[in-house]
């Protein structure tokens, strides 16, 4: 996992070309860009969403296998929990279609990363992160998740 404000994304450009081009799209992207999916290249592209964040994830966390996500928020606040795969229990098998298995805590304390204000997140297959929770209150936030296909 790595976690850092936008303003640093100099600092991952060396990871590999793919992040690179996520990351240069994230810093560039405006807030008004529409709900949707853009293909970037063949291997990544931006999914823009927007929803109300929430107390609590009734998925749990979620973990992928063909992509790397990068998190990033354009509008609003929002609170992700991440542990390491090792320390969570499988309560959703994983599904191909949907690129993610889910998980519960056992009894770790997660790490809590606060998206927005121009931070990022990267998660990797064995980071397992549960996005989308309030920081204060629920509030309407705008997402972008770039998917960088692995392998």
């Amino acid at each position: 996992m790595i976690y850092d404000k936008i303003d640093n994304i100099d600092t991952y450009l060396g990871i590999s070309e793919d992040i690179r081009v996520g990351l240069e799209y994230l810093r560039d992207v405006m807030p008004d860009i529409a709900e949707g999916t853009y293909q970037i290249n063949p291997r990544v592209k931006a999914i823009v969403s927007e929803y109300m964040t929430k107390e609590s994830n009734e998925d749990g966390y979620e973990a992928h296998r063909e992509y790397i996500d990068i998190q990033y928020l354009l509008v609003g606040k929002e609170k992700i929990c991440c542990v390491p795969l090792e320390y969570l229990k499988e309560i959703k098998p994983y599904n191909k279609e949907k690129d993610a298995a889910f998980y519960e805590a056992t009894n770790n304390k997660p790490q809590e990363l606060l998206l927005g204000n121009g931070y990022f997140a990267i998660f990797f297959p064995q980071d397992g992160h549960m996005p989308q929770l309030c920081v204060d209150k629920p509030m309407k936030v705008k997402k972008v998740v770039i998917k960088i296909e692995i392998g």
